[in-house]
């Protein structure tokens, strides 16, 4: 062999080394990884070396990785990253307080193009966080915490025996949580902490069993946020207000939520509601504005849906069964529009087991349409006053086109307030002895109207009214 072609056969030798040498030098790291995956010390520094050192995609591998401290993504510092699981069979053990995974970015603009400055496009954009379960094992014990990000993606996750599943803090936009099972948590499953959040969406998830809330908001500056197609379960157990979707905001702004497509349930004797919302004192009932809750099941809660101080919502096309106390609980609220729903309804079986009282409330609200829904057999009310929907020092709203199917006491109660119409609905009476009246107005309201409603019942005086307080006309009475 000559000199020459020696040489070239060690050219291409020490090419080869330098395209292999880094793999194969990666190779003991993650076999020192493998060494941590039994769960039973702490995998910390083996797994934030991994994420530090990566160039972008961080694949854990299979097995439980015990952490007692975060495992912190600070994207201002290594660029993108995205972490994955070995398609569900990666687990880290959370033995600390606070987050299992920390986002960090610093994005601090809001979701239009031009507010979005170039290092966030160059280094900080779209984290992504897939295929792998987050056990917690302290009390304190988060999953993931957003803080400053854009575009993050979190799917295919399970996250169990946490406080917050996922803790959005601070400052977030375009977030997308996805496809996921955020289950058994010791406070809430997505928990919006005090944070200014503009669009985000929550499709296909199960989020269940967790003590505080499926879905929380507390205060922050919350805008377009898209709650679709999810299982939201069973969140109870807490002592504070509890529900499957719980939004309060005592000092800032609950806005644009579209509340869709779900199926949100618990049990009857469960305090709170599946769906709570609760707007500011300072800017009532402006301050909890612009929702949409349509197509959803709701049921099995003592109350189903509670809102306070909210206004411009619309709740459409629902099935709304089991309200332990109550179906719907307004209070100061204006621009209601509540249409199309199926309200009371329940299995047979679960009527004979639990006692519903069901029925709709209104406290003082203002301007809010009660249409084409179905209403039946609600128990709201006692024989001196309350009915299946009962408005209680209320202005300018309409009680029009319902089905209201034997109630126990009353269809519709009126009670003070100012410029109420009751029309064209359809009242039934039950066969108990206990009806008092399809229709009744009573109190010190005034210029309110009752019309062109069908009423059949046994009653010699089906409608019944305090002087003073109302213009009856062309209401027809049938026996049963």
């Amino acid at each position: 062999m000559s000199i020459a072609r020696i040489g070239r056969l060690l050219s291409i030798a020490a090419a080869c080394m330098l395209i292999i040498g880094p793999l194969c030098a990666a190779e003991p790291a993650l076999e020192d990884l493998k060494a941590f995956a039994d769960g039973k010390r702490p995998a910390t520094a083996a797994l934030q070396k991994l994420i530090d050192e990566s160039d972008g995609a961080v694949t854990f591998p299979a097995g439980t990785f015990l952490i007692d401290a975060p495992l912190r993504v600070d994207l201002t510092v290594l660029g993108f990253r995205s972490l994955r699981g070995a398609e569900g069979t990666t687990r880290l053990l959370a033995d600390l307080s606070g987050p299992a995974i920390q986002i960090v970015g610093s994005h601090n603009g809001t979701a239009a193009p031009e507010s979005v400055e170039e290092h966030i496009w160059d280094k900080e954009r779209f984290p992504v966080i897939s295929g792998l379960e987050i056990v917690g094992k302290q009390e304190q014990a988060d999953g993931i915490e957003l803080v400053r990000t854009m575009k993050c993606t979190i799917r295919n996750v399970l996250i169990r025996r946490c406080r917050y599943g996922i803790h959005l803090v601070e400052r977030n936009r375009n977030i997308i949580i996805s496809d996921s099972h955020i289950y058994d948590g010791t406070d809430t499953g997505i928990f919006l902490d005090n944070c200014n959040l503009h669009q985000m969406n929550i499709t296909g998830n199960h989020i269940s069993y967790n003590k505080r809330a499926g879905i929380r908001q507390f205060n922050g500056d919350v805008h377009n946020v898209q709650i679709a197609g999810n299982d939201i379960e069973y969140n109870f157990g807490s002592e504070e207000t509890s529900g499957e979707i719980v939004l309060e905001s005592p000092d800032s702004l609950i806005s644009e939520y579209a509340i869709t497509g779900n199926t949100i349930q618990a049990r009857p004797e469960n305090p709170g509601a599946n769906i709570y919302l609760a707007g500011s004192e300072q800017n009532a009932p402006g301050a909890s504005r612009v929702i949409a809750i349509t197509g959803n099941i709701i049921g099995d809660r003592d109350k189903n849906i509670v809102l306070t101080r909210t206004s411009k919502t619309t709740i459409a096309g629902n099935t709304i069964y089991g309200g332990n106390t109550l179906s719907l609980h307004f209070q100061q609220c204006a621009n209601i529009v509540l249409n199309g729903n199926n309200i009371g309804t329940r299995p047979s079986a679960h009527a004979q087991r639990d006692s519903y009282t069901d029925g709709i409330l209104l406290e003082n609200c203002a301007d809010c349409l009660i249409t084409d829904n179905i209403v039946s057999e609600h128990h709201q009310g006692d024989a001196t006053s309350g009915g299946a929907i009962t408005l209680v020092d209320s202005r300018h709203c309409r009680v029009s086109d319902c089905q209201i199917l034997r109630p126990k006491f009353r269809g519709v109660h009126l009670i003070g307030g100012v410029g109420c119409v009751v029309s064209d609905n359809s009242i039934t009476a039950p066969d108990s002895g206990e009806f008092v009246a399809a229709i009744a107005v009573s109190g010190k309201g005034r210029a309110h109207m009752v019309q062109n409603n069908w009423i059949a019942t046994t009653l010699s005086i089906p409608v019944v009214i305090d002087e003073g307080t109302c213009t009856l006309r062309e209401n027809t009475t049938v026996a049963p």
